[in-house]
């Protein structure tokens, strides 16, 4: 899993623009989506070739260290990662190129390696067809998998594109008409100033370069747009494919009241991803909502965190439970997903320790119970405790005193789209026809 930004300079006074600036606050947007590595490539028009900077860590930490007279271009790209050592890709035979990539090309077990076949495999079809249009169709014909990607070339040229299926996201965007930019979340766009104006459809390619923008569709596979990207990857304030994901977990929280009512006293969300299902699943069902657990120090994503320890630790600095909130109530928790069940087991006994009575706890997907093989980090099945236990199995592990998913059909009428438009995957183990 990663976060992908793009930012193209037009004009006759393009040089002005410095696009590490934006790149940075793109990457910045996007942090939820990788907080291990960060990286970018920057066009260099003095020296005439690409520049690359990276480290692991978060975006401020990581682009502090850059020196500013060696890291300024009109042209760059960016990408953060779940993985350290998972940076934007560096070619420089038979064509220079960098190129950043959410999800995975079907080439390889490992997510890098598998960009690094890809982009070598882009700058041998440029070198050869001299058509970048051409060889980024040629290109995503050959490779199989779930993957968005943005390349940018010593020429002054930059590519995007997205897999046949459209798994993984690639929203455009623009400020006036000086700068193009492409981001894995419309929210990237936001954050720089740019209007949002769309996304790179499935099989589609994008190519821009001084003079020009140009795209074409070339492949009319069946979409399967990432479900899971609506539950939890995105930001609440992103469209992804044109659908707000903060309608769709509202959505998510109206279903799970209606799916699974139970009596209680309030309802807590946690937090980020789930406040907006506890807000909805609280105006369905008329408990009131209240504000369950603060936050010590910045925000952490716990389930990306590479490691349990890192997780647990990373559940204790952002959900540590408001007593006056909890004390004597019985509660209805609302999660987003629970993958392992350790850090929903701790999140429990902590609610408990600090007085609930009762926690009920509501999870606004589907059981995990099967591994994702487009990028998405989900560890290895026999871990998932969705694959094997039953609701009440999970209740007494977690210490819950109920607990329930949402079905299949209500996460599917939560987005909005048909099911054959959707990857389900992780949820049914079924992946779309033709993308492995």
């Amino acid at each position: 899993m990663a976060g992908i930004f793009g930012f193209y300079a037009f004009g006759e006074e393009r040089e002005n623009w410095d696009s590490k600036k934006f790149v940075y606050y793109g990457l910045s947007a996007l942090q939820g989506r990788g907080q291990e590595a960060a990286s970018l490539a920057l066009y260099n028009y003095e020296a005439n070739s690409l520049e690359w900077a990276s480290g692991d860590g978060l975006v401020e930490n990581v682009f502090g260290r850059i020196e500013q007279e060696r890291a300024r271009g009109f042209l760059g790209l960016g990408q953060v990662s779940i993985e350290k050592g998972d940076y934007v890709i560096r070619v420089e035979e038979p064509i220079q190129l960098a190129l950043a990539g959410d999800g995975k090309p079907a080439l390889h077990d490992d997510r890098h390696a598998s960009f690094q076949m890809f982009a070598e495999t882009l700058s041998n079809k440029l070198h050869e067809m001299k058509d970048p249009m051409g060889a980024a169709k040629s290109l995503i014909e050959d490779v199989r998998g779930g993957y968005s990607f943005i390349a940018l070339t010593k020429d002054q040229k930059m590519i995007c594109g997205r897999d046949g299926h459209g798994i993984k996201p690639l929203e455009v965007g623009a400020i006036g008409f000086d700068i193009g930019a492409v981001a894995s979340e419309s929210s990237a766009l936001d954050v720089i100033g740019a209007e949002h104006s769309g996304y790179i459809r499935p099989g589609e390619v994008v190519v821009l370069d001084p003079l020009s923008i140009e795209r074409k569709c070339f492949f009319n596979k069946n979409h399967a747009h990432c479900s899971f990207e609506y539950v939890y990857l995105a930001r609440p304030d992103s469209y992804l494919n044109s659908i707000s994901v903060s309608k769709v977990r509202e959505m998510i929280g109206k279903k799970l009241a209606e799916e699974n009512p139970v009596k209680s006293d309030i309802v807590i969300g946690v937090p980020d991803t789930a406040t907006p299902f506890a807000m909805a699943y609280s105006d369905c069902s008329g408990i009131p909502v209240r504000l369950g657990f603060t936050r010590t120090g910045r925000h952490v994503r716990s389930a990306i965190k590479p490691s349990q320890f890192e997780r647990i630790v990373g559940v204790q600095l952002k959900l540590n439970p408001i007593r006056a909130s909890v004390d004597g109530r019985d509660i209805v928790l609302i999660d987003d997903s629970v993958v392992r069940g350790n850090t929903l087991r701790n999140t429990v006994y902590n609610l408990k320790r600090k007085g609930a009575k009762k926690v009920h706890v509501r999870v606004g997907s589907p059981p995990l119970i099967a591994r994702c093989p487009f990028g998405t980090e989900v560890p290895q099945e026999d871990e998932l405790i969705g694959r094997a236990l039953s609701n009440n199995e999970i209740a007494e592990i977690t210490g819950a005193d109920t607990f329930s998913y949402l079905s299949i059909d209500g996460l599917i009428d939560s987005i909005g789209l048909p099911k054959g438009s959707l990857c389900m995957g992780c949820f049914t183990g079924r992946y779309p026809e033709g993308s492995l």
